[in-house]
């Protein structure tokens, strides 16, 4: 690989981790809000299934756009991918599968634990993803990796944990007062978190394997991603909420605001897929458990939050255990050893 191209590799990736860093936080703020305001309460199952449809038409775009411009290019690249390699297809099966069931695990979780639980619980995502990289991806990680993993869970968790404090809980109960007519659960809740983490690491995981082991584009392979899940989508939107569907309408509770969220859920899952092709998971993790406190600082002008030791505590383990995870001690003695030999010569 030239240098140029390493370079344009490189910007792309942390341009990504960014962007996707951004759209987590600015996505978990709007989620907030959409669980929080009085009004109708749209159903979880259609706006993942939404969302995933959104993907779809996207990607599509971008196919035809790879193609040339041309229909019957895009319609002959699709059977190719698509059709004439059915092992393929069974293959994307699985986290395209996943993915639906773990998006709307998130919902359950977040409607049984409060913001506090439900936050610290997920970011156990991060530890599966790790754990399933080095069994699937045979990846290694050096140990300073590994204590970044740890810092970065006790970080977020005296971040979340913060907000246990008298005044922060009721500022945070004023706005995460969920509906009257919803049932609180928290072993349900803790368990769909729990489950959540691991589906989350394994298809993470598995997709990135896909996409770094075939010579399809990553756009070719969120359209088999969001094709294939639209079928799981539509059996858990009925199985779920076949009942609520029939006697409201499948996008009750709908307007302009979960609209763009829709679409805003449906940026975040292409920004993944770009993350994951020139970066990989666990620093895709890092990305949305930083986004995460930057959720929090925006709660402190939004939702009233209050700014604690606690918080202050927890975002400087989080942003240690980033450049822990980035220090790489091989690469400075590469960087070492060059500068010596230059001064023999």
């Amino acid at each position: 690989m030239s240098p140029k191209s390493t370079t344009t590799s490189n910007n792309i990736k942390y341009a990504s981790l960014v962007i996707l860093t951004l759209q987590n936080a600015v996505l978990g703020l709007s989620m907030r809000h959409a669980r929080t305001r009085e009004g109708d309460m749209f159903l979880s199952s259609t706006a993942v299934l939404m969302s995933e449809s959104v993907k779809l038409a996207t990607c599509l775009v971008l196919v035809y756009l790879e193609e040339g411009k041309t229909i019957h290019r895009l319609f002959i690249a699709l059977q190719n991918t698509i059709v004439r390699q059915p092992i393929d297809t069974l293959k994307i099966c699985v986290p395209s599968f996943l993915y639906i069931l773990q998006n709307n695990l998130l919902y359950v979780s977040a409607s049984h634990l409060d913001a506090a639980t439900y936050q610290v619980t997920y970011q156990l995502k991060i530890l599966t993803t790790a754990v399933f990289a080095v069994l699937i991806l045979r990846r290694k990680l050096l140990s300073t990796q590994w204590i970044a993993l740890v810092f970065l869970l006790m970080g977020v968790a005296f971040v979340q944990l913060a907000q246990t404090d008298t005044s922060s809980v009721t500022a945070a109960t004023k706005h995460q007062t969920m509906p009257a007519n919803s049932n609180q659960n928290r072993l349900l809740g803790f368990s769909a978190a729990l489950g959540a983490c691991f589906l989350s690491g394994f298809a993470g995981i598995y997709f990135e394997k896909m996409l770094k082991g075939a010579d399809i584009s990553v756009w070719m392979r969120n359209v088999q991603l969001s094709l294939l899940s639209i079928p799981f989508g539509l059996l858990t939107c009925f199985v779920s909420d076949s009942r609520k569907i029939f006697d409201n309408g499948f996008f009750y509770g709908y307007d302009l605001f979960i609209w763009y969220l829709v679409v805003l859920q449906a940026g975040g899952g292409l920004l993944v897929a770009v993350v994951v092709k020139y970066a990989d998971n666990i620093l895709k993790g890092f990305a949305t458990s930083l986004a995460i406190v930057i959720s929090c600082i925006a709660s402190i002008y939004l939702f009233d939050f209050n700014l604690s030791f606690q918080f202050s505590f927890g975002a400087a383990l989080v942003i240690f255990s980033i450049f822990l995870y980035g220090y790489d001690p091989s690469a400075n003695k590469k960087v070492l050893r060059v500068a010596d030999d230059d001064e023999k010569v």
